[in-house]
């Protein structure tokens, strides 16, 4: 089984392309998607509260814009929260990885944002980077309820540089030719990578 690193920094399309992976029957594990079931309670969201007290509402759910205010501008507390959720995703990728081996998938996608940032390049076969020119990725991310140019550039300093993601890449997959082409795009490298790993 091949296991293609998904990654991109935001607004390159990179959920987009992992939804077309999935509707071409490939499987897809999203941290980001772990990270949201694991918020919603339990014992994650137990010690996010603990380690940051009023990160969570009366539910027991995290209160991401809250969480966010406490991290984002202090790397250390940054660092806490991703010690107390790393370890969780990984569990998850792991069973996930074991379930399509077993069912024989000859394909699995792990769709990972801060893949280059967390060393996550060793757990792949290959590394698949989305990309897209400055301007079609500003005009992207702007246009989300919420963000700010500010937001933006605070999110982009946490991310490496799109070129050097595009240079340590075994893949590169530009989504600024719009759905169809991505698609078209998608569709190719599924048939480039029919013949194994690596």
């Amino acid at each position: 089984m091949i296991v293609l690193g998904l990654t991109g920094s935001i607004g390159m399309g990179k959920s987009t392309t992992a939804a077309m992976f999935r509707a071409l029957g490939v499987r897809v594990h999203s941290a980001d998607e772990v990270v949201h079931r694991l918020y919603e309670g339990g014992p994650l969201a137990a010690e996010i509260e603990a380690a940051f007290p009023g990160a969570t509402d009366t539910a027991g759910r995290v209160d991401r814009a809250t969480l966010s205010a406490q991290v984002v501008d202090d790397p250390a507390a940054l660092g806490r929260l991703e010690a107390i959720v790393h370890p969780h995703v990984r569990a998850a990728e792991a069973a996930f990885l074991d379930e399509a081996r077993a069912a024989g998938a000859p394909l699995a996608v792990l769709d990972i944002p801060l893949l280059f940032e967390t060393g996550a390049e060793g757990r792949v076969d290959k590394v698949l980077v989305v990309t897209a020119p400055p301007d079609v990725q500003r005009a992207r991310v702007l246009a989300r309820p919420g963000m700010t140019p500010e937001k933006l550039e605070a999110i982009l300093a946490r991310q490496l540089p799109d070129a050097e993601k595009r240079r340590r890449a075994d893949l590169v997959l530009d989504t600024s030719g719009g759905l169809a082409a991505a698609r078209s795009l998608v569709e190719s490298l599924l048939r480039s990578l029919a013949g194994g790993p690596k």
